[in-house]
């Protein structure tokens, strides 16, 4: 089995970074909605929001980024895991590899509870480590029993969600108004304690239930290990010599974005339609296609300068978005400016793309001194039970991955 070599600095993948800062971003724009009102929670979101240009912004939102970007990074995640892996061996680790990579994931999920908790209710660090524990079961497996489990469960989890959801496709529309109004009013206008306790509440709400566990690891274990299956196939090494592999996967994945993610609004685009292939097929192939397009552009010249500022912020993906959720915190909550409720889903998009533009110029000044972001370098710190250098310093010879 062929390992490939470390990667350092300057052998570093610009595209992988770029698609963590593509997917940073549309993470971005799927949670400021959810996180300005809790209507994308209980439901109700056409009802509250329905000005035509807010289900114009809705139906945008709903086909470029629901469901893609969190399955793009689940992808660059599984990607990052393996190539980690493959680095710990062809450093002579053996066996400990596990050891190092089960700490990696503890700290992740470590990180996701404080987060879950206290911040944002719609954390995906602790889900992602969590699940991330499966992966050990394919570690040193075939490639094609990683596409297989892959394709074997998308497949499971389209058919089982459709099975589910289709015969109360009726009853999917409901509104709890009970809940909204706590969140309102916790959100709105409520002391610290408050609103910590209704972050909590939320949380335990999205995470408490045993069937949607079930759908998360359906939903982010094939993009793992699909992830893993193009690290070690290196399609996403050398892209000019993996193109024509690189160029079908593009195709493909186009089709089932086309078909799955726009063609339910020809339609009407029903809620169970929504909840069951959209988000399983079309979100899963939307996030390959990004991928693959990030990657192919990538070999021409534009591309390299289109994905640019993206890769700022991919470099510090983890602390971004962490940042992102203290950003709208304060932004949103009554114990900061206390905009709660109150902003409609065109003045949200403004408020992604401009806190994305101040991250893109801090990330690239804080890489001109830093070699990780702070969040980066403590799980980095921690799994290696080493203090790791943070400054750049020419006395050190830079050893960089693209495992986060």
């Amino acid at each position: 089995m062929n390992h490939g070599k470390p990667l350092h600095a300057s052998e570093r993948l610009p595209w992988i970074d770029a698609a963590r800062g593509l997917a940073i971003f549309g993470i971005f724009m799927v949670n400021v909605p959810a996180f300005n009102a809790p209507y994308f929670m209980y439901g109700g979101e056409s009802v509250f929001w329905d000005s035509q240009m807010s289900h114009i912004v809705q139906a945008f939102i709903d086909i470029f980024f629901q469901a893609s970007f969190y399955t793009l990074f689940s992808f660059l995640f599984g990607f990052g895991m393996y190539m980690m892996k493959q680095r710990l061996l062809d450093k002579g680790f053996g066996d400990r590899y596990q050891l190092i990579l089960a700490r990696r994931l503890v700290v992740l999920i470590g990180f996701g509870l404080i987060h879950g908790l206290f911040i944002w209710h719609g954390d995906i660090l602790f889900t992602y480590g969590m699940i991330g524990l499966l992966l050990f079961l394919f570690f040193g497996r075939e490639t094609k029993t990683m596409v297989s489990w892959s394709f074997g469960l998308l497949f499971f989890y389209a058919i089982t969600s459709v099975a589910l959801y289709y015969p109360v496709r009726n009853m999917l529309s409901g509104i709890d108004r009970q809940n909204i109004q706590q969140a309102q009013e916790a959100y709105s206008s409520g002391t610290w304690m408050e609103v910590f306790g209704q972050i909590q509440h939320d949380w335990l709400y999205s995470n408490s239930l045993g069937f949607q566990w079930v759908f998360l690891t359906l939903s982010l274990l094939p993009m793992f290990l699909l992830g893993m299956y193009f690290c070690e196939k290196r399609l996403l090494h050398d892209t000019t010599e993996h193109k024509p592999t690189l160029q079908k996967w593009w195709g493909i994945t186009l089709v089932f974005f086309i078909v799955f993610k726009m063609g339910p609004y020809l339609f009407g685009n029903p809620e169970w339609i929504q909840y069951s292939v959209q988000d399983s097929i079309g979100g899963s192939a939307s996030a390959v296609f990004y991928i693959t397009s990030v990657a192919l552009m990538y070999q021409h010249g534009i591309g390299g300068k289109l994905f640019a500022p993206f890769t700022f912020v991919g470099r510090l993906s983890l602390s971004n978005y962490l940042l992102q959720s203290v950003i709208c915190f304060f932004l949103f909550y009554s114990v900061g400016l206390g905009l709660y409720g109150s902003v409609p889903p065109i003045m949200s998009v403004v408020i992604v793309i401009g806190v994305y533009f101040l991250q893109v110029i801090a990330s690239k000044l804080w890489l001109k001194f830093f070699r990780f972001g702070p969040f980066e370098w403590l799980w980095r710190t921690i799994t290696y039970m080493k203090k790791q250098p943070l400054r750049r310093t020419p006395n050190i010879k830079e050893e960089v991955s693209n495992e986060t």
